[in-house]
């Protein structure tokens, strides 16, 4: 593996347009801004709806139970992210948000977006661009969990939590997860201890390293790397193998 250091990599153009979007809620509407902390409530599942929720700071992670009662992490959610979508249909939230540190959220009203939006119709597209990539982001994690063997997996959910940094301008060559192993897992399908292999051979091969701050400290010191990982780990040959 190459021991060159790649220079951190900043989407502007994903930044760009996340600060654009809080800017444009800012000037057009009315914003309840709460400061959380990990382990903090947003709404709960069964809620009655009346607000959604964007992301100003912070890590988020919906959380839903299974049909055995147990507890299912569903998505993840960044700066910029809308939360509380799925309430819109029936008039009540689908899932727990909880956030993952100390973060802030703005609480919109949704009566009071639909209002403004007829001022201000950029509201509405921004409002919808949201949903979509909420879709594509749901249908590629439905992919991932089809198709990829398990150390991919694992792969995959660092290289999306770097690309989504990226996307926000922060740095992807270091970064704390905010998940414990445990979480992960549950996110990707997958046991710990199997979360815990992989994420060990990942460092093995050194396409990422644990810092000395704590295992929860990931470098990563070719971002490529992960990519390239996922594509050797699901050719036939090695996939048929590693898959468990």
């Amino acid at each position: 593996m190459n021991e060159a250091i790649s220079t951190p990599r900043f989407s502007t153009l994903g930044a760009s347009r996340i600060a654009d979007m809080l800017q444009l809620l800012q000037d057009s509407m009315p914003i309840q801004r709460r400061v959380v902390r990990a382990g903090d409530a947003v709404y709960q599942v069964g809620q009655s709806f009346g607000c959604l929720y964007v992301v100003n700071s912070g890590f988020f992670k919906m959380v839903n139970l299974s049909g055995e009662g147990r507890e299912q992490v569903v998505s993840l959610h960044f700066k910029g992210d809308w939360m509380g979508l799925d309430g819109i249909s029936n008039g009540k939230y689908g899932c727990d948000a909880i956030a993952m540190d100390t973060g802030e959220i703005w609480a919109i009203r949704y009566d009071a977006l639909i209002q403004a939006a007829v001022r201000t119709p950029a509201l509405l597209t921004a409002m919808h661009g949201a949903m979509s990539r909420e879709l594509r982001r749901d249908h590629d994690s439905m992919m991932s969990l089809c198709t990829l063997p398990a150390d991919a997996r694992v792969a995959g959910f660092l290289r999306y939590w770097a690309d989504a940094l990226d996307q926000r301008g922060l740095r992807t060559d270091q970064f704390t997860l905010r998940m414990t192993r445990a979480e992960i897992g549950n996110y990707l399908g997958m046991t710990l201890e199997t979360v815990s292999r992989a994420l060990s051979k990942l460092a093995r091969v050194d396409v990422i390293r644990f810092t000395e701050k704590g295992r929860r400290d990931i470098h990563i010191p070719q971002i490529e790397a992960l990519t390239d990982f996922i594509r050797d780990m699901s050719s036939p040959a090695v996939g048929a193998a590693a898959f468990h």
